[in-house]
């Protein structure tokens, strides 16, 4: 009987080592695709001219805005809550830094065939003062390794060359804007401007996930 309760007792130790091992390699196997999957634009690499279509079918490029001092490109859809929570703000932000030569370009990652569920047309119902592109390949959201509808991505511009200077949040409240106790997109701006150090480099985008083609 002893004999027994030993040998069960065994069994239980390498089940429970062979039941830590699988989750360790689960979660090694989880660590490596999610990092795997993270692409895209690193902070201060150069930005490649893209060009996307409007709602009305006209093509827009990124090098169209050589004259800016910086270009805000905002991955967004019609059909995410956080995007709609975000609408106002960046229009708001938009229009505030126009006069200062700062470009907003919003580009919707879910317009096209596979999973996306939007149409072209619908860009053309915002009424939007700048572009709002469709990104029917998936292409340029794949290129800046963008992840969540909305992400924001601010591009310094330096003779025509356009650098990566910050990507991610716009602020850290999205469902309360009157809460919102932390402005990155508008610090970050406001440091490019100034020709200061951006302080504020990274910070996770809240929003939903792009789903890719």
């Amino acid at each position: 009987m002893i004999k027994a309760f030993k040998q069960k007792l065994k069994n239980m130790k390498y089940f429970a080592s062979f039941a830590v091992a699988a989750m360790v390699t689960a979660g090694t196997l989880v660590s490596v695709g999610a990092f795997a999957q993270s692409g895209g634009y690193k902070l201060n690499d150069k930005v490649s001219n893209f060009s996307l279509k409007d709602g009305n079918s006209k093509a827009v490029s990124l090098s169209q805005y050589a004259g800016s001092k910086a270009v805000v490109v905002v991955f967004t859809n019609n059909s995410c809550p956080y995007a709609r929570l975000y609408e106002n703000r960046l229009v708001t932000l938009a229009n505030t830094y126009a006069r200062q030569g700062v470009q907003f370009i919003f580009v919707n990652p879910s317009v096209g065939p596979g999973e996306a569920d939007e149409k072209i047309q619908e860009l053309a119902a915002k009424k939007f003062p700048f572009p709002y592109l469709a990104d029917e390949g998936q292409q340029v959201s794949s290129q800046f390794g963008a992840s969540k509808t909305p992400e924001a991505f601010v591009l310094l511009n330096n003779k025509g060359d356009f650098t990566l200077k910050y990507k991610g949040a716009i602020d850290d409240n999205p469902q309360a804007e009157a809460n919102v106790k932390n402005y990155y997109l508008k610090q970050v701006i406001d440091e490019v401007l100034s020709n200061k150090t951006v302080t504020s480099l990274e910070n996770r985008a809240t929003g939903c996930m792009i789903k890719r083609n």
